[in-house]
């Protein structure tokens, strides 16, 4: 007899088709979250840097490398033509004002000098010579004034003579008439006599003058020209280090031709080079410090060289106290130049972060450090060793500042 089979349940029927779709929904879930969810990376914490972001005093500095330089280097330049007869000073020499650098020698200056003494020497002939020859015409004129003086004086007692004849009836009045008229003519010349005398001696006063103007010319153009022959020795400027000489022996030199440099080292600056970022906070007079061997020396900002080059521009600073120890041209310096007051803020320390994001986010730690995730920050002021947070951040917010090229693009961070 048949036994007649009970019916198993239709999920035991179907237990492979349930079984595989569920496997398949699950898989299709887990794809659904891996989509739609955040994208998340693993990372050991030991791969990253990380720091806690705090209240405290911020003070904006640059911080960069400067060398130091002579505080003023001099151009010589040669002031007369010529060729170099020698050199009296090598490179490195230490000068002092007024020593000798080279000398030159120029033939056609020589002429020229002694064409200016020989018409120095004819001027002071000439001028002797036309002196004595006033002289004579004014002794001529005095004579004649002298001469004619005493003609009219004679004519005076002759006339006055006759006009007495003539009272007495022994000159006729025609003859009085003519003595009057030679009288009056002597009296004329007389007058013109010493008024030709004044004029004369007015004259030879002019040209006088003129002749010891134009002497003094020819004298002051000689002095002028041996001042040219003194200028073919190249001299020092003033106290410093001969840095080196640009002409040798022989060489034909134009004038105003640079031909050495001298450093001036009683003083010294400091040359540095900072980011054009820095380009419209700095200005000169601010504050600045050197650190040498566990010191700070104090310097200031003297001069700020406007023109960019390869995204760099060149600041000149001066000490204002004393120098470090066996300063010398060419050493290299930590500067800190002062870009403000230090203030109160947010601060984070320095890391890759701002240059993988610009700045414009941050991962930040939840509270059991175990995940990061971003969010935006705003990034204010910055020195070489912090960051100024305007906003984003609390203090006592951990975040990640470092390691940002193993992150990606992740949204967030699983830290082992």
């Amino acid at each position: 007899m048949d036994i007649q089979l009970k019916k198993r349940p239709w999920y035991i029927r179907h237990r492979h088709a349930l079984a595989g779709g569920l496997l398949l929904a699950a898989l299709t879930g887990y794809a659904l979250t891996l989509a739609l969810g955040p994208n998340r990376i693993r990372i050991s914490r030991n791969n990253l840097q990380i720091a806690r972001a705090d209240t405290g005093r911020f003070m904006e500095y640059a911080d960069v490398e400067g060398v130091t330089q002579p505080i003023m280097t001099l151009m010589v330049n040669a002031h007369e033509a010529g060729n170099v007869l020698r050199l009296a000073a090598g490179e490195g020499s230490m000068m002092r004002r007024g020593d000798t650098i080279l000398l030159l020698e120029n033939p056609d200056l020589t002429r020229e000098i002694e064409d200016l003494h020989d018409e120095w020497e004819r001027q002071l002939i000439t001028f002797r010579e036309k002196e004595i020859e006033m002289e004579r015409q004014s002794l001529t004129l005095r004579q004649q004034a002298l001469q004619a003086e005493y003609e009219l004086q004679d004519m005076e007692r002759t006339f006055a003579l006759e006009q007495e004849e003539y009272a007495m009836g022994i000159k006729s009045h025609a003859q009085l008439q003519v003595s009057e008229a030679q009288y009056r003519y002597r009296l004329a010349s007389a007058r013109l006599q010493r008024r030709s005398l004044s004029h004369d001696s007015a004259a030879n006063a002019i040209r006088r003058e003129l002749l010891l103007a134009e002497r003094e010319r020819t004298h002051k153009k000689y002095l002028r020209s041996l001042q040219r022959l003194q200028n073919l020795a190249v001299l020092a400027p003033t106290d410093g280090q001969l840095s080196y000489v640009r002409v040798v022996p022989g060489q034909q030199v134009s004038a105003g031709t640079c031909v050495a440099e001298v450093k001036v080292l009683d003083r010294y600056k400091v040359r540095a080079s900072l980011s054009e970022y820095y380009i419209d906070r700095l200005s000169a007079g601010l504050p600045a410090a050197v650190s040498y061997q566990g010191r700070q020396y104090p310097l200031r900002v003297q001069k700020v060289v406007p023109e960019v080059k390869d995204h760099v521009f060149d600041v000149d600073l001066v000490f204002t106290g004393p120098l470090p120890a066996n300063v010398r041209v060419g050493k290299s310096y930590r500067v800190q130049i002062e870009l403000g007051q230090p203030e109160t803020a947010v601060i984070i320390p320095r890391g890759d972060f701002y240059q993988a994001t610009g700045g414009r986010w941050i991962y930040r730690l939840t509270d059991d450090g175990r995940r990061a995730v971003r969010v935006p920050v705003e990034i204010g002021r910055q020195n070489p060793r912090q960051y100024e947070v305007l906003s984003g951040l609390q203090p006592g917010d951990q975040v990640i500042t470092g390691g940002y090229d193993l992150l990606g693009e992740a949204e967030e961070v699983l830290i082992d």
